[in-house]
C-alpha cells in the first residue's frame, strides 16, 4: 500500500472504515455540487466504495496524527497514451486539512509522473467554481479550455474549466519532498 506524506497531509488508498465519511461526502448536495455527479443515496454510494475500478486510484486525505478520512482525491489512468485526470478533489467543511487540496493534488502528481509513469495529469472544474482555479495552479496545473456544458447535475448543464500539466514541465517547479516522489521513494509502505 502506497502512503504519501506531505508537510500537511498523508494520502493513503482508501479503506473499509472510510465508507460513512465516503456515504457523506456523496449524499450530500452541499459536498456533490461541484464533483460532477448527483448526490448518491447511501446504497448507491456503497455500492459505487465497493466497485473496484482498476484504472482509478482513490486516496483518503488525512492528517499526520489521525487516520481519519477528512477528503479524498482520485487519479483515473486513461486506456491510451498515457495520461491521467485527477478526480474527486474533495476536502470536508471545518477539517483539519481545510486549504490543503493544492498539497494532496501536488503529492499524487508526483506519484503519477514518477512511479506511475504518466506523461500528462489534467483535471477540470465546474467554471463556476472560482476557488479551485487556486487550488489547481498551487497544485502546478496550468489553464487549458472551458468545455462548455460538459456534465449535467442538479437539473441543468455546467461549463467545466480545464487544466493540466505534462510531466517535464512540472518536474521543474516540484519540491525537493516532490522530487523524491517522482524519483520512487516512497515515503510509507504497509
Amino acid at each position: 500500500m502506497t502512503v504519501l506524506i506531505g508537510p500537511h497531509v498523508r494520502l493513503r488508498p482508501l479503506s473499509d472504515e472510510d465508507l460513512p465519511v465516503y456515504q457523506r461526502i456523496y449524499g450530500s448536495p452541499v459536498l456533490t455540487r461541484y464533483l460532477g455527479v448527483d448526490r448518491m443515496s447511501p446504497e448507491k454510494a456503497t455500492a459505487s466504495f465497493y466497485t473496484p475500478t482498476p484504472r482509478k486510484l482513490v486516496f483518503a486525505i488525512t492528517t499526520h496524527d489521525d487516520d481519519t478520512m477528512a477528503g479524498m482525491i482520485g487519479l483515473l489512468l486513461e486506456e491510451y497514451g498515457s495520461n491521467a485526470m485527477c478526480t474527486g478533489l474533495v476536502i470536508l467543511p471545518g477539517s483539519p486539512v481545510k486549504g490543503c487540496g493544492s498539497e494532496a493534488g501536488r503529492l499524487l502528481f508526483a506519484h503519477a509522473f514518477g512511479p506511475l509513469g504518466i506523461h500528462r495529469v489534467w483535471a477540470g472544474h465546474r467554471a463556476d467554481h472560482a476557488m479551485m482555479s487556486g487550488v489547481m495552479t498551487g497544485a502546478g496545473l496550468e489553464p487549458e479550455a472551458t468545455l462548455r456544458e460538459l456534465f449535467h447535475t442538479q437539473g441543468r448543464w455546467h461549463d467545466v474549466t480545464t487544466y493540466a500539466a505534462v510531466a517535464h514541465r512540472w518536474r521543474e517547479q516540484a519540491s525537493p519532498l516532490e522530487l523524491a516522489i517522482l524519483r520512487g521513494a516512497v515515503l510509507s509502505r504497509s
